[in-house]
Order: C-alpha cells, then sequence, then structure tokens
C-alpha cells in the first residue's frame, strides 16, 4: 500500500492511497479541494489518471476539500463516498454523481483497500476522516479537527503510517493580523490543531508500527515547517520518517 498528496493545505487538499499491484490495483482519492485541470496535471506527476480511480472519499464540505470533487466524478464517472451531513450540505452540486454515504465505524471493502470512518469534531456538517488497509498494513489519515477525543485515538493507533494535522503555531496565529472571529475558530475545539496539541494527539498513540508520519494541513501565514518539526522530534524515534506535505507539490508516492 501506498499514499501521495497532489497538495495539502488551506487552497487545496487532495490524497491519492494505492494497494495492489498490475491490473488488481486500486486506486482512491481522498477529498478534491483543486480545479479539475490541475488535479489532471498533478495526478499526471504522479503517474496517474482519473480513470483509473475506483472513487473519491470526502471529508466534508469545506471548499479546499471538496470543491472539485463532484466535477472530476462527473468527468469521469467516479463514485463519491461522504457523510450524510456532507452530502446535505453539498447536494446541490451532486446532480449526476453516484453518491454513496458512509458511517463511523462502518468498514467499506473497495477493491484492494478497506476503509473506516470515523467521526471528528470540526466546523461542518457530519465530518469523517479515513484509515485505510490493505489488510497488512495500515494508513491513519486526520486533516481538519479542532480537538482529540478517545474515538480519534482508538481509530489512529497502531497505524504503519500516518497523515496528521499540523495546522498552526498558537502564538504566530495570536499575533497574526487575522480577525479575532478568525483567530477564534481556528484555535476552538472545532477549529484545526496547533503544533503542540497535534504533538500532544501524537504522544497519545500506539506507535509500535508507526514507519512515517507525514505533518499535513500547515497554515501558510501561521506556522512553518521548522517548528513543526521541533515538536514531532520531541516525540517519533529516529526510525521513523518524517516528512511535510506542502501546498503546491504535496508530497510523492510513499510505501506504508
Amino acid at each position: 500500500m501506498r499514499f501521495a498528496s497532489l497538495g495539502s493545505g488551506s487552497e487545496g487538499n487532495a490524497l491519492l492511497i494505492s494497494a495492489g499491484a498490475g491490473s488488481s490495483s486500486t486506486h482512491l482519492m481522498l477529498d478534491c479541494g483543486f480545479v479539475l485541470r490541475e488535479v489532471e496535471k498533478r495526478m499526471a506527476r504522479l503517474q496517474l489518471n482519473p480513470s483509473e480511480l475506483a472513487g473519491i472519499l470526502v471529508t466534508h464540505e469545506h471548499s479546499d476539500h471538496v470543491g472539485g470533487v463532484f466535477k472530476l466524478a462527473r468527468r469521469y464517472q467516479l463514485p463519491v463516498w461522504l457523510s450524510h451531513g456532507t452530502w446535505a450540505a453539498t447536494r446541490s452540486h451532486s446532480d449526476g454523481v453516484d453518491v454513496r454515504i458512509c458511517r463511523d465505524g462502518e468498514a467499506l471493502a473497495i477493491g484492494e483497500l478497506e476503509i473506516r470512518p470515523f467521526t471528528v469534531p470540526h466546523d461542518s456538517r457530519e465530518p469523517l476522516q479515513f484509515v485505510a488497509s490493505d489488510g497488512i498494513r495500515k494508513l491513519g489519515v486526520l486533516t481538519d479537527i479542532g480537538q482529540t477525543t478517545p474515538h480519534v485515538r482508538s481509530a489512529l493507533s497502531g497505524c504503519d503510517a500516518l497523515l496528521l494535522e499540523f495546522n498552526h503555531d498558537s502564538e504566530m496565529l495570536a499575533n497574526s493580523a487575522y480577525p479575532p472571529f478568525l483567530k477564534s475558530r481556528i484555535a476552538g475545539p472545532l477549529g484545526h490543531l496547533s503544533n503542540e496539541h497535534s504533538a500532544e494527539l501524537l504522544s497519545s498513540l500506539d506507535r509500535s508500527k508507526l514507519k512515517r508520519l507525514v505533518a499535513a494541513h500547515l497554515s501558510q501565514k501561521n506556522n512553518s515547517p521548522e517548528l513543526v518539526r521541533l515538536e514531532i522530534d520531541k516525540i517519533v524515534d529516529k526510525d521513523v520518517e518524517v516528512l511535510i506535505a506542502g501546498q503546491d507539490q504535496g508530497f510523492d508516492w510513499l510505501d506504508c
């Protein structure tokens, strides 16, 4: 099993997850916050065509995650899995798309992949995040969450690879030019995790199998890769590979 990012941040998110080999391969996209032409260009860089996708998973209805989903799905006749709440918030854009409802804790068998959705606290209708497995290895994904919960910790423990939100540095956010309401929203219990809170979550997980960690959804104005690495280095062992997902390039294929 492997995964790659088309880009990660407030201007657009899309993650590719792949399992199997040759004609039995399964490729899924998790979120799509880019316009169609940009998706096609970024996927070509990763040597994959949208027509090869088995479908799209959606975390929630914010535009940096869902903005390109339905156009991509219509163009390439792809099924879309999302929560009922997310569908209710986006249904006006979903005409002509094969929409399939998924729920917290109910596993999805999609080709060579098993997908387990889990609920998270975020300011959207019914947000989900996902754990993917090929039956041997497990990838946990958490990109938009305001606070950690026992349910989240349980879902992400024991993963071989993790993609975790490290959204902002608390001091940079507090001293930023953002209006007070936006600062409160980002730092609040339904917003995004600070570097410190992401590190606390990471430290609470079972990391006995963890080999690869990707820090994602970094704020371009209120964070830096250097600050993120300082927090991560306090927690993970040196044999864990640590990467930072960027907005423009994401990252190339990584094995789980």
